[in-house]
C-alpha cells in the first residue's frame, strides 16, 4: 500500500479524474485549479497546486506532457496531466482508509462540550 495522500493531494487527483469535457482524465494547470476550488469550495493558490501536481508526478501517481504553444496563448506551452494507475490507486487506498477509521462512528457525536 501506498503512502496515504493528503486530503488536498486527493482533491488534485480527484480533479484530473472529474468527467467534464475541460479536464477528462488529464488536463492543464488552470483548469485542475477550478476544479479544485470548486471541489472544496474555497479559494486555492496555484502554486499549491501545481507544488501537488510535481509530488504527485514525482510520486508516480501522474504523469504529464508538454504540448507546444498556440497562437492564442502567445506560443506558450500548455503542460497536460494524466492519472496513472498508481495514482488511481493510492485514491482507493485514501478511501479504505478513511472509511477504516469513521467505521463505526454515529453522527451527530455525543460528547462533552
Amino acid at each position: 500500500m501506498a503512502d496515504i495522500l493528503g486530503g488536498f493531494e486527493q482533491a488534485v487527483l480527484l480533479s484530473l479524474l472529474q468527467p467534464s469535457t475541460e479536464i477528462g482524465k488529464q488536463g492543464y494547470g488552470r483548469a485542475v485549479l477550478k476544479e479544485v476550488q470548486a471541489r472544496l469550495g474555497r479559494a486555492v493558490s496555484a502554486g499549491a497546486v501545481y507544488a501537488t501536481l510535481d509530488r504527485l508526478e514525482a510520486k508516480g501517481l501522474i504523469s504529464s506532457r508538454t504540448e507546444p504553444g498556440t497562437p492564442m496563448r502567445d506560443n506558450r506551452p500548455r503542460r497536460y496531466y494524466k492519472v496513472e494507475r498508481a495514482g488511481v490507486r493510492a485514491l482507493h487506498d485514501a478511501k479504505s482508509a478513511a472509511d477504516r477509521l469513521w467505521s463505526g462512528v454515529r453522527l451527530p457525536a455525543k460528547g462533552t462540550a
